[in-house]
C-alpha cells in the first residue's frame, strides 16, 4: 500500500525542509508507529551513580607573600555535648550559641586543621592531627597531604604546637613507625617540661589530664634524638616564629607567620570552635587546663588581631579554616576568607 504522504510531491519537500532529526522523526510520523519496530535500536536504561559518601581531598593551597601554605584537614569528629564542654555556660546558653550559627543543639562537630608551610626551601607540618583512627572520620593527614601532591617523606621539620592527642598523635602510623620519617620534631620547651616531669604526672587527677601524660610517654618514647626544643620568640624556620599564648596547656604556642607585608596568626588551640569561643572569649572550655589564663590569652591575641586585620589560621576552625576577627560586643566574630581557585 503506498504513503499519500511520502507520496505528495508538496508533503516531501516540507519533510525535507525539516533536516536532520526533525525531518526524520517527521517521516517516521507519517510511516507509522511500526515502520520500524524490526531495525530500531534498543538503549537500556542508564545506569544511577552511587550516591558519594566520603568527600575528595581536603586541602586548600595559599600564599602568605612567597611563602606557599597548604591549610590540610585531619577530618571532623560529632560527638554529644557534653556537661563541662564550656565551664562557665549553661547548657542552654551553649545550644542559643549553636543554634545562631546555624550548628544543631547537643551535639558538637570538631575540625582538625593541620597546615604545611613551605618556606626558604623547608617543608614545615605544624601539628599532625590525630592520628589512625579505624572509623576514617579522622587520621586523614597523610591521605589529604598526598592528594595534595605533598609526600610525607618530604616534611622537614614537624612543629607541635601542645601536645593534646589531636596534634600530636599523627606523629606515629598504625604500626607504630613514624609517619614523617625525615623530619626534625620541634616542641616547646615549657610543654615538654611540664609533660615530661614525673612529679607532674603522679600529681595528675584521674582523667583527661592523666592520659595526655600517658598519651604524650607513648608517642615520644625513643624519639629523642628526633626532637628539638624550641624557644618562645625565636625563629624556627624563615619567617616562622613561635610566641607564648600559655592557658590552654602551660606551653601551648602560636606562631606568627611573615613573608614581606604579608602575615599569618597560626592561633592553634587559643579558641576550639569559633561559634562559640571566639562569639563568646570569656568561656573558658573543658580542654582548657586554666580557663582563667586561656581567656586573657584569648582576649589578647584577639584584640591584636583586629588590630593589625592580620589573617588568621585555627586549628578548629571550619575548613579551610582561615578568617580575618572583628570586634562583635563582648566578643569577636571571624569573617571567613573567600575560597581563592588560583594562587
Amino acid at each position: 500500500m503506498t504513503n499519500p504522504v511520502l507520496n505528495d510531491p508538496t508533503r516531501r519537500a516540507a519533510l525535507a525542509a525539516l533536516g536532520g532529526g526533525a525531518g526524520l522523526a517527521a517521516a517516521s510520523s507519517a510511516l507509522g508507529p511500526n515502520a520500524h519496530a524490526q531495525s530500531a535500536p534498543t538503549t537500556p536504561a542508564a545506569s544511577v551513580p552511587a550516591a558519594p559518601t566520603r568527600q575528595g581531598g581536603g586541602f586548600y593551597h595559599h600564599r602568605i607573600g612567597d611563602i606557599s601554605v597548604t591549610q590540610i584537614v585531619d577530618g571532623a569528629r560529632t560527638i554529644p555535648l557534653a556537661d563541662g564542654f564550656v565551664r562557665n555556660a549553661s547548657r542552654d546558653q551553649i545550644n542559643a550559641a549553636l543554634g545562631q550559627a546555624y550548628m544543631p543543639a547537643n551535639s558538637m562537630t570538631l575540625v582538625y586543621n593541620p597546615m604545611v608551610v613551605t618556606t626558604a626551601g623547608k617543608r614545615v607540618l605544624i601539628d599532625t592531627g590525630n592520628g589512625p583512627d579505624p572509623k576514617g572520620a579522622v587520621g586523614q593527614l597523610l591521605p589529604n597531604m598526598m592528594a595534595a601532591g605533598i609526600d610525607p617523606n618530604t616534611i622537614d621539620i614537624v612543629l607541635l604546637t601542645h601536645f593534646h592527642g589531636d596534634h600530636v598523635n599523627g606523629v606515629l602510623k598504625a604500626d607504630g613507625s613514624l609517619a614523617f620519617p625525615n623530619a626534625e620534631i620541634l616542641v616547646p620547651s615549657a610543654e615538654w617540661a611540664f609533660w615530661m616531669d614525673d612529679g607532674n604526672l603522679s600529681r595528675a587527677p584521674e582523667g583527661g589530664v592523666k592520659q595526655t601524660f600517658v598519651n604524650v610517654r607513648r608517642v615520644f618514647k625513643g624519639l629523642d634524638r628526633r626532637i628539638t626544643r624550641y624557644e618562645m620568640d625565636k625563629e624556627v624556620a624563615a619567617g616562622l616564629t613561635p610566641f607564648a599564648t600559655f592557658g590552654h596547656t602551660p606551653g601551648h604556642a602560636s606562631l606568627s607567620l611573615q613573608s614581606g607585608n604579608a602575615r599569618l596568626l597560626i592561633q592553634a588551640d587559643v579558641t576550639n570552635h569559633p561559634a562559640l569561643f571566639v562569639r563568646n572569649p570569656g568561656w573558658h572550655a573543658g580542654f582548657d587546663m586554666d580557663g582563667p589564663k586561656a581567656e586573657e590569652t584569648r582576649r589578647r591575641l584577639y584584640d591584636r588581631a583586629v588590630a593589625d586585620k592580620v589573617l588568621i589560621a585555627g586549628f578548629h576552625y571550619p575548613f579551610p579554616s582561615l578568617g580575618y576577627a572583628e570586634k562583635d560586643g563582648d566578643g569577636y566574630r571571624v569573617v571567613p576568607v573567600a575560597w581563592n581557585p588560583v594562587l
